[in-house]
């Protein structure tokens, strides 16, 4: 059972969650920056400009990425959930995989990626969609595959950002190839339980449509 918002809980979990939100649209702004995505700006950059703002990117989506974790714990253990948070936490969670994944997209290169990328995206906007279409018809609580899903999302896009960095941190290209298949693996891995944790949402949501 979800604990009850609390009227004076402790802001500092929202305030994480709300600098998560911040960050995905910050290392996004980043990425594209170093790619060439910024006009006039992008043009000046050397390529040792670029690695440092690839790391950047890299650093920001890693401590991000944590606060999904941390923000969630100490609500529970401070008893600080509130309606704003519930409300947040999910938006900065999409925001950040979007990112990342926009921001992974326009390095170049990675045409085998290209379909769980996209899948994982149409999936988001469609719950979405969905959650939105049936708000006070029926409640779809969020399963405990799909809060596994987001950590996979994390991780898998994490990855990709690391290898895309491979130079800028300095190691042997011998492993790379390895590392860049391990990365991919990870993004089709997520982008399956993406898929599967949306029809699942679907699913319950027709039953539920029908029921009423």
């Amino acid at each position: 059972m979800t604990p009850a918002p609390h009227p004076h809980a402790n802001p500092i979990p929202n305030i994480l969650t709300g600098l998560r939100l911040a960050a995905g649209v910050v290392m996004f702004l980043i990425l594209a920056g170093a790619t060439g995505g910024v006009p006039y700006l992008s043009s000046y950059l050397s390529p040792e400009d670029q690695f440092a703002l690839y790391r950047a990117a890299f650093f920001i989506f890693v401590v991000a990425a944590s606060t999904d974790w941390v923000d969630g714990y100490l609500a529970r253990r401070w008893h600080a959930t509130t309606r704003w948070g519930a409300i947040l936490d999910p938006i900065a969670d999409k925001v950040l995989v979007t990112g990342a994944i926009l921001g992974v997209l326009t390095s170049g290169s990675v045409p085998q990626i290209a379909i769980p990328c996209g899948l994982i995206l149409f999936r988001e906007f469609a719950v979405s969609a969905l959650r939105e279409t049936v708000a006070g018809k029926v409640k779809l609580q969020v399963t405990l595959l799909a809060k596994w899903k987001t950590t996979l999302q994390l991780v898998a896009l994490g990855a990709q950002l690391f290898a895309r960095n491979w130079d800028g941190f300095g190691l042997e290209f011998d492993w790379l190839p390895h590392f860049q298949l391990f990365a991919d693996v990870l993004i089709w891995l997520a982008a399956v339980i993406t898929v599967w944790t949306g029809w699942q949402y679907f699913e319950k949501a027709r039953q539920k449509m029908s029921a009423i």
